[in-house]
């Protein structure tokens, strides 16, 4: 086996469940160390993904590598992989201590290092103590801290996390991304991590792939894909944009091409502010402007297309006023042929 060996493999990988594609021909390297994010919408793929990776599915075609080994054919407790599921998957019966401490128990690993690895797990998702609890006792926050001691007391080479932070709330969804990076950081093993939320995997992943129709659209870290997307399904469904035709782009000193202009880039002026060299302007009216707290939320008509400018909250327009959009040319990124 290669040092060099990708944590995962996919080549030419396709699924099928009846005349459905789910995964469609995708190949991918995700390499050891990674936090990595398979992000879509419902359908996209990700999920059936994880699942061929744990081998919970298997490919129809293709072939798929775990560090350089096939994982054809081999079942899923032999593959050194865990999962962590959005329903936690906690045994009601068990204490928090017998909970991480099963798959040590199937494997025949003896009483005493069992007790011992699931309070060294437990204490690692600062949990320590929690042994003799039952999962009932506990919040979802806390069983979701369970649900991944169990995963990681098995010492997985990979981690795969199925949405596991979508049954939680703002606050303590925010608190557990933060809590996961810190992990992975600090154990320096693989993680894939699916979502269909952009923000969560924007802020934990090194690299991100986006998935649509169970193809892989464009793969890249969270700067890559907000900032260059590829095509205008990646420059809608990652955050939000201003999609430009390649007539207007071409006008407003861009390339003749599908251009994706983020919000945030766009300043609203009076309608004679001076423009300089370096930018372009559009005028038009407000016709809506929606409060978001930390921003508002401006839309602008303008003579070719509605645009939509994000500007901090407080911002003195009113819907009906006159203004003009000021951009810079280089905020223009320009997605190619047909995106």
């Amino acid at each position: 086996m290669s040092f060099m060996s990708p944590a995962v493999r996919f080549q030419n990988v396709s699924r099928r469940f009846g005349s459905v594609r789910a995964v469609d021909n995708v190949s991918l390297d995700i390499e050891p160390g990674e936090f990595f994010a398979l992000l879509g919408p419902s359908g996209s793929g990700k999920t059936t993904c994880l699942r061929l990776i744990a081998g919970f599915e298997q490919p129809d075609e293709g072939h798929i590598e775990i560090f350089g080994e096939t994982a054809d054919g081999v079942p899923p407790y032999r593959r050194n992989v865990n999962t962590v599921f959005q329903d936690y998957a906690l045994f009601p019966h068990m204490t928090v201590g017998e909970n991480v401490a099963y798959g040590l128990m199937i494997k025949g690993v003896g009483k005493a290092e069992r007790e011992e690895k699931a309070k060294s797990a437990l204490a690692m998702v600062k949990l320590a103590g929690y042994e003799s609890r039952r999962t009932a006792q506990l919040s979802g926050g806390q069983r979701q801290r369970v649900a991944l001691a169990r995963a990681l007391v098995n010492g997985p080479k990979v981690l795969l996390l199925d949405e596991p932070l979508g049954a939680l709330d703002l606050k303590l969804r925010e608190q557990m991304q933060e809590e996961l990076k810190s992990l992975q950081t600090s154990l320096g093993i693989t993680f894939v991590f699916v979502t269909h939320d952009q923000g969560e995997a924007l802020s934990m992943a090194n690299r991100v792939a986006i998935f649509n129709e169970g193809k892989i659209v464009q793969v890249g870290t969270p700067s890559d894909v907000y900032e260059r997307p590829t095509s205008r399904f990646v420059a809608d469904f990652v955050g939000s944009s201003n999609v430009l035709s390649p007539e207007f782009a071409a006008t407003h000193g861009g390339r003749a091409a599908w251009t994706s202009l983020r919000p945030e880039k766009i300043q609203i002026a009076p309608q004679n502010a001076l423009v300089p060299a370096a930018c372009a302007h559009a005028k038009g009216i407000v016709t809506a402007i929606s409060y978001q707290g930390a921003v508002t939320r401006i839309t602008v008509a303008t003579e070719k297309l509605a645009l939509i400018a994000t500007t901090p909250a407080g911002t003195d327009v009113r819907k009906g006023d006159s203004v003009s959009l000021i951009w810079p040319k280089s905020a223009m990124v320009a997605m190619g042929e047909g995106a």
